[in-house]
């Protein structure tokens, strides 16, 4: 596959978890709430998870924010849905590294969430596209101290 064939896919999958988000809503019961916001751009998320023994039971985020932001919750969100703590930091950890252009783990599978590698290319938007997963870290870390 050629690179404008790929670059024309991951915007496609960007802009189908923008147009329909997936987790969108919030959690009631037993759940951490994080509200974050990306003063540069206006980009404002709100997460909630339902952690239960080390497990991310569920995550649902609501906010609004450019196409960016709101996919990389959409993906973020399905992403560690039924992962154990660890592996949801792991991730975010890989994705900060890919946003950065370092040199990251790739024996981890992404899924949807490589169609924003291109961000990186575009230092401005790079925290459009880790709101979301910043959010997810300080939400396990508190629910980790209650």
């Amino acid at each position: 596959m050629s690179f404008n064939n790929l670059d024309q896919l991951y915007r496609q999958v960007i802009m189908d978890h923008y147009k329909t988000p997936r987790n969108k809503g919030t959690l009631e019961e037993d759940s951490v709430n994080i509200e974050m916001n990306n003063p540069t751009c206006g980009d404002r998320i709100q997460l909630t998870l339902q952690v239960e023994d080390g497990i991310v039971k569920d995550a649902k985020f609501d906010g609004e924010g450019c196409s960016i932001s709101m996919a990389s919750a959409s993906m973020m969100t399905q992403a560690v849905k039924g992962k154990d703590v660890e592996s949801a930091l792991k991730m975010s950890e890989i994705f900060s590294d890919m946003m950065l252009g370092k040199e990251y783990d790739d024996s981890v599978d992404l899924g949807d969430i490589e169609a924003l590698q291109g961000v990186s290319k575009f230092p401005a938007r790079i925290k459009c596209a880790t709101l979301a997963w910043k959010a997810m870290e300080k939400g396990v870390h508190e629910e980790e101290k209650s």
